[in-house]
């Protein structure tokens, strides 16, 4: 699946914790226990340069995040030294010599009482908001009214979590009838802790975040949450980075999310593990979905990127492996071809994967691709 991969030097001075693409994927944003961030552009000949880095905070930055490019070139921040940062582009300021950027800082949140473990923006239909989760077992949701002054966000609410809060997530479903929906995990490290994913639901009517849901069956420390795009499906999937992957799926009742919730009625869901994956044989760091919520990108302890996908029976594999250093790794990934025994006893495969046969003409259990010309590419 990849076709090339590139390593460059970041020379940042230590850990880094947390790298961002924009919406667009032409622009990188990364940031380091140097306390430092940096800005990365792909030029025309696809070479990452880095056009503005500097001191963004004043203990390890643990997270960067990128707003929609409708409300400009922004980021928010997070760190150890218990704030969040809102940083905008000044346009037409750059240098001509080394095109460089020039980056202000337009507010800092400082109401966390603790090390600020993740930021998020919204998605863009819920207009201009920020979520920040702290060790102080308290979400913070912040919203910016002027989308011209990005210097004023006030604290619309506050949710306290019962737990040391280390990553969150928002569900960026546009369907009308799903209420604004926020995943938390938690790394705190008591055994009698329950269920580290706490998913929490807006409610138009008291106007207020209410808990609807624990996963209580991850009962280890999360390092990192991610909803998959929802387009027209009845149910959200969650990824969730533990000491293993996770995938969950979501599905309203009752109603099924085609109805709008009556009153200040709190919304019932029916959630399963639909994947459960070890591959890694370490401690998963970071998940990712790409745009179309099919693919779903992981690492971890292990030094590998690793790509999954589902086939159309909803199994899931791991299609890809990449090592740190770019290249691919040499481990074995599932066989392509299925090898499946029928009752005589004889080893008989399946259609290449990839491909649906909708005419057959060629007999069950023996295949023919000569023979077998309809088929459905997918």
């Amino acid at each position: 699946m990849f076709s090339a991969s590139k390593t460059f030097p970041t020379a940042h001075e230590d850990l880094i914790h947390d790298v961002k693409y924009d919406f667009h994927g032409k622009r990188m944003a990364s940031c380091s226990s140097d306390h430092s961030v940096k800005i990365w552009d792909c030029d025309e000949e696809d070479q990452w340069n880095c056009t503005a880095a500097w001191k963004a905070h004043s203990g390890s930055v643990w997270r960067v995040t990128w707003c929609h490019p409708e409300f400009g070139q922004v980021i928010a921040t997070c760190s150890f030294d218990r704030t969040a940062a809102i940083w905008e582009e000044l346009l037409g300021e750059q240098s001509r010599e080394g095109k460089q950027s020039h980056w202000v800082r337009r507010t800092s949140l400082v109401d966390s009482r603790t090390s600020v473990t993740d930021v998020k923006f919204a998605p863009r239909h819920l207009g201009l908001l920020l979520a920040t989760c702290s060790a102080d077992c308290v979400v913070r949701i912040y919203e910016a009214h002027d989308v011209m002054n990005l210097s004023q966000w006030s604290l619309q609410h506050e949710i306290q979590c019962g737990l040391s809060c280390s990553c969150l997530a928002w569900n960026p479903s546009m369907f009308r009838f799903h209420l604004p929906m926020i995943a938390v995990g938690s790394d705190d490290p008591s055994s009698t802790a329950g269920g580290k994913v706490h998913i929490y639901e807006y409610s138009d009517a008291n106007r207020k975040w209410r808990k609807v849901e624990i996963i209580s069956m991850v009962t280890d420390s999360v390092h990192d949450l991610a909803f998959a795009p929802n387009f027209g499906k009845p149910y959200h999937t969650l990824a969730v980075a533990s000491k293993d992957l996770s995938l969950f799926s979501i599905k309203p009742i009752g109603n099924l999310g085609k109805e709008p919730v009556s009153g200040g009625a709190i919304s019932k869901f029916d959630m399963h593990r639909i994947a459960e994956f070890t591959e890694h044989d370490s401690k998963v760091w970071r998940v990712s979905w790409n745009v179309f919520g099919t693919v779903l990108c992981s690492s971890g302890d292990d030094g590998c990127v690793r790509l999954w996908k589902a086939n159309y029976m909803g199994s899931w594999k791991c299609i890809e492996v990449m090592r740190g250093n770019g290249k691919k790794s040499e481990q074995q990934l599932e066989p392509k071809t299925t090898v499946v025994t029928a009752s005589n006893n004889q080893n008989i495969r399946s259609p290449p994967p990839g491909i649906m046969n909708i005419k057959r003409n060629s007999g069950w259990p023996s295949f023919s691709t000569n023979a077998d010309k309809g088929k459905l590419y997918y």
